[in-house]
């Protein structure tokens, strides 16, 4: 289940009334040099799989739909066993969750999709959304 960590961060970073605009606009600029770790399990213990890069030419506001999309690239450094959870960290904010190679698995909030082969040494490209509208509510919860 995906969980958001650093929000406190974006509500006391905002001197204005924190809204969709605003938020998005924080969001931006925390993950402008963001970083995504994929993780498997193996024997028990969780394993690095992969260490991706946001791609600061690619972070976008979709403002119709109110999220950010990014694309993720970086090089796969095992392939030993499957991606299970991820961590996206920005300057503040934390997205942890659960990922799947397999389209439509229960309780997976990020399908990977094609963009990883799961075979060590090849490079990665993954997009990743963020719901703007969900991130204000959790802020706005967290007060």
């Amino acid at each position: 289940m995906k969980q958001l960590h650093g929000l406190e961060s974006l509500r006391q970073n905002s001197r204005e009334r924190l809204g969709h605009p605003i938020l998005a606009e924080q969001l931006l600029r925390d993950l402008r040099h963001c970083r995504c770790l994929l993780y498997g399990q193996r024997e028990g213990a969780s394993v690095l799989l992969a260490e991706l890069d946001g791609q600061d030419d690619s972070l976008y506001y979709e403002r119709f739909d109110q999220r950010i999309d990014l694309t993720l690239t970086g090089e796969i450094v095992r392939d030993d066993c499957v991606p299970l959870t991820y961590r996206l960290q920005g300057e503040h904010l934390v997205v942890t969750g659960r990922c799947s190679m397999l389209p439509k698995v229960c309780g997976v909030d990020w399908y990977i999709g094609a963009g990883y082969s799961g075979k060590a040494g090849e490079r990665a490209r993954l997009k990743f959304k963020i719901d703007v509208k969900e991130v204000l509510k959790k802020v706005l919860e967290s007060q």
